[in-house]
């Protein structure tokens, strides 16, 4: 189990996306829309990855936006949608990432942003959140032409980075992403950040915490063993 290269989910595990809510109260009338774009986004990254659509996050991004409009009958203008998907571009990292980060790498350990986002966006995430310092590298899953929980996604990232697909980790609040990688024959750690709890029929992670600084912890100590 011991490995020296971690892989990050971005959204929701490293980044924050409350700072959405305050633009989708004012579009939408409602901060609790912004979760259900999101899930509603997931949905359809995973259906393209089934059937072989190809598109990218960020276009999937916008016309989520729209559907959730029309459904909700608002009136949703190109600014309304500019307006969210900057801010989308520009989310805070969560309070534990750096200091968990700069643990892992104090330890030796390589980090890696992995993302169902665009290379570009998930560049300028990084960059506007201040975590250049805090990754080795990143990738995204736009040249493999599909999205996490593709299999083959997880080997993508697996040559991407030069290691064998059975040394590397994948750190991930959401549980199908961790499901994902664990079925791809990575090892995965799942920070339960909803308070949810885990898919009871999905492949169980092989750690969990509350927290990032619970799981690089776990993570440490595991590859001392």
């Amino acid at each position: 189990m011991k490995s020296n290269t971690i892989l990050f989910d971005i959204n929701e595990t490293v980044l924050d996306l409350s700072a959405l809510k305050p633009k989708f109260k004012a579009v939408f009338g409602d901060e609790k829309v912004v979760s259900t774009w999101f899930s509603m986004l997931l949905h359809s990254s995973v259906v393209c990855s089934l059937t072989e659509v190809k598109s990218d996050f960020a276009t999937l991004s916008r016309v989520m936006l729209k559907a959730i409009a029309a459904k909700l009958d608002v009136t949703l203008t190109d600014k309304d949608c500019s307006d969210i998907l900057a801010t989308f571009a520009d989310l805070p990292a969560h309070s534990d990432i750096k200091p968990a980060l700069q643990k892992l790498r104090s330890a030796g350990f390589r980090t890696i942003a992995f993302s169902n986002s665009s290379q570009h966006l998930i560049t300028k995430q990084i960059h506007n959140a201040g975590l250049n310092d805090y990754f080795d590298d990143i990738v995204s899953v736009e040249d493999s032409g599909s999205f996490k929980p593709d299999f083959n996604v997880y080997q993508f990232a697996a040559n991407r980075v030069h290691r064998s697909i059975d040394s590397l980790w994948l750190v991930a609040t959401h549980d199908w992403d961790t499901h994902g990688a664990i079925c791809a024959g990575m090892h995965a750690a799942y920070i339960d950040r909803s308070g949810i709890g885990y898919h009871p029929l999905y492949r169980q992670a092989d750690i969990d915490g509350k927290t990032m600084g619970d799981v690089i912890e776990k993570i440490i100590v595991l590859n001392k063993v």
